[in-house]
């Protein structure tokens, strides 16, 4: 059975707080993507903003730099003397967190990240948000710019940098916000997903399905957060859900609105066909209830992009966007960085790097990849660094998605301070290339980042395509790898 409500189980969200104008902002944790955006959002404001992280690097600590913002490197009590109206503390941050300790002693006022945005950025602007367990980032990062195209000037804030934009976020003055919706919690003060703070007034559900073991139980926990999301929509609001996955097809039947499906296959309104990779372009049709509307290309390879840019059409066609805006935004949408990002050739050797961390996103961004070199050898490189990708829950499907590529490397599992997974919980990288040997592909268990640029160095020749896929940083390996295959006849930057 699924657990009790997110909402019921929340404790209170934040002490009541009122933030004057040109006040003072402190945000805890201000490096993660989405704070760094926020610090820049209220910058923007006029507000006075500064903040603390133990992870002070780039590319965050240089925008927070540039845009003249104060940051403290480490969390201490001291770095609240100077009073702030208003403290936001990052989801990363734990209770026992020495400065969070010292923000419940002050009597500080503090909120959450999410709870920040909505209140005071998305009070006097329509809400469209974007959410679901893969696609949201790019899906929320091309809508933006499809409607930025047509001159509506939207606002934007997305979980990665926007190429378009220059960067994760945009305060525009048209009347649509375009926010991505996470499904994590909020901070340790508030358990809920972030997504039920952002108010929607339209949806757009990309996919549901098992993710972020550490706070769902199961897939019935996730359903029922993405169920109180759906629940939030006003009467009337319209509803886009991707029909190729079950469970998001499935809960769009709770929405009050007007649902409609998206997808490749099986029952859907809005429809993708004739799939076409030109090796610089992936073009297709679009159709609505079986008559063909328009006939589309994304610069992004795959179905799974164009998944995204179809449900990004249909919205954008409930918002009153013409067929030819639509498709001309599509087009000229330059994607979002980590995202297979070609990051250049080297020596022969196409790079590649990508954030997928679940099996259906590794299985997805292999076939994308592939659609885009078809005839070139495929090394697939993974790192087990999510909350969830670190747990033997997917042990198997990570082996199965694996399997499509030529040769498959499997990093070591890495170990977080925050989150230590006991070892019997433990995903095996090695059981995981054995796995994927026996079903005929070679791979390899390596221990990190340094050992995959070795061996890369050695195995890797001209023709081939290596996929990095990972959620974080992977240890630098990219800059490693285009340092390593770097040198006459390299034509791209790490």
């Amino acid at each position: 059975m699924p657990s009790q409500s997110k909402l019921a189980q929340a404790s209170p969200a934040s002490m009541p707080w009122r933030l004057p104008a040109g006040g003072h902002v402190h945000l805890i944790a201000i490096c993660g993507v989405g704070m760094a955006a926020l610090a820049g959002m209220l910058h923007e404001r006029g507000y006075r903003v500064t903040g603390s992280d133990e992870n002070v690097y780039p590319p965050m600590s240089l925008l927070l730099q540039r845009l003249g913002i104060p940051v403290y490197d480490g969390y201490r009590a001291e770095n609240l003397a100077g009073r702030p109206d208003l403290v936001v503390v990052g989801n990363a941050v734990s209770r026992s967190n020495v400065e969070a300790a010292a923000l419940l002693e002050s009597g500080l006022p503090y909120a959450s990240f999410p709870e920040a945005i909505a209140r005071l950025f998305l009070a006097d602007k329509q809400s469209l948000v974007v959410a679901g367990t893969h696609g949201k980032t790019t899906s929320t990062a091309m809508l933006a710019w499809v409607l930025e195209q047509a001159g509506r000037d939207p606002s934007l804030l997305v979980g990665g940098e926007a190429r378009n934009f220059g960067g994760n976020y945009k305060l525009g003055s048209g009347p649509w916000f375009i926010i991505e919706g996470d499904e994590y919690d909020s901070a340790f003060f508030d358990k809920r997903p972030k997504f039920l703070h952002y108010r929607p007034q339209c949806l757009l559900l990309t996919a549901v399905e098992f993710d972020h073991a550490d706070i769902y139980r199961d897939l019935d926990d996730v359903k029922a957060a993405f169920r109180e999301l759906i629940g939030c929509l006003p009467p009337g609001a319209p509803c886009f859900a991707c029909g190729d996955f079950p469970h998001a097809a499935e809960l769009a039947r709770d929405c009050k609105g007007t649902a409609e499906l998206f997808g490749l296959r099986g029952e859907v309104q809005w429809r993708a066909a004739e799939i076409s990779d030109s090796g610089e372009e992936t073009a297709f049709s679009i159709s609505y209830r079986g008559a063909v509307e328009a006939r589309a290309a994304i610069s992004q390879p795959g179905e799974i992009n164009v998944r995204n840019a179809l449900g990004v059409y249909a919205l954008a066609r409930a918002l009153g966007l013409r067929s030819e805006e639509i498709v001309r935004g599509l087009g000229t949408f330059r994607g979002v960085a980590r995202r297979q990002e070609l990051v250049g050739e080297f020596g022969g050797i196409v790079l590649i790097d990508d954030f997928a961390h679940h099996p259906t996103a590794v299985a997805g961004a292999i076939a994308a990849v592939r659609a885009r070199y078809p005839r070139r050898r495929l090394w697939a490189v993974f790192e087990p660094r999510s909350n969830t990708s670190r747990r033997r829950v997917f042990q198997r499907e990570f082996a199965q998605a694996l399997r499509a590529a030529d040769r498959v490397i499997v990093s070591a599992v890495v170990q977080k301070d925050t989150d230590r997974v006991p070892a019997d919980e433990q995903l095996s990288p090695e059981t995981v290339a054995e796995e994927v040997s026996v079903g005929g592909t070679p791979a390899w268990a390596l221990e990190g980042p340094g050992a995959i640029a070795e061996f890369l160095g050695r195995e890797a020749s001209s023709g081939d395509v290596v996929l990095l896929m990972s959620n974080g940083s992977f240890g630098g390996l990219r800059a490693k790898l285009s340092a390593l295959l770097g040198g006459e006849g390299a034509t791209g930057v790490a």
